[in-house]
């Protein structure tokens, strides 16, 4: 089992998010606040999510993932590219209706350099429900096929609260 980190990068407006190991809830506070600083600032015009060296990710991260893209779009920002070499990864990301919010690629258009860690955050149990409930809110949102399948959790956490 390999701990997940994410990594960034900004030069020049664009902005790359690299996901690596196992990306599961326990980092959803540090993507969630992280990604809100990202789309606050002005200089960023383009947006790629390296999952290249991604070994698992769920669907909380998932839904932080769609929900910057669907943040870029409304700030009027090009689609963000999302690259995925895993093709049990690809394929839940189609099947999720990434491909409806993202440009989805199978190899990485170009070399990695620079990056730096995202530093982990930790909040109370409240506040990481929140942010599982409004992730997979933003799946849910994308199709139905997820609207089925998340509706009971949401309901379930939104319950415990």
């Amino acid at each position: 089992m390999s701990e997940g980190a994410i990594f960034y990068a900004c030069r020049d407006g664009h902005y790359v998010l690299k996901f690596v190991g196992e990306v599961r809830l326990t980092l959803c506070s540090t993507i969630d606040l992280h990604l809100e600083a990202v789309l606050g600032r002005s200089e960023i015009s383009d947006t790629l999510i390296d999952l290249t060296e991604t070994s698992t990710i769920d669907s909380t991260s998932l839904g932080l993932i769609a929900k910057l893209a669907i943040k870029a779009g409304e700030k009027g920002l090009p689609r963000p590219t999302l690259v995925s070499t895993n093709p049990d990864i690809t394929k839940i990301l189609y099947s999720m209706g990434f491909d409806q919010v993202f440009l989805l690629l199978d190899s990485m258009p170009t070399s990695e350099s620079d990056l730096e860690q995202v530093p982990f955050v930790l909040e109370s149990e409240d506040q990481v429900r929140a942010r599982i409930i409004g992730a997979h809110r933003v799946l849910i949102d994308l199709n139905e096929s997820n609207r089925n399948a998340f509706k009971d959790l949401v309901a379930t956490l939104e319950s415990c609260g």
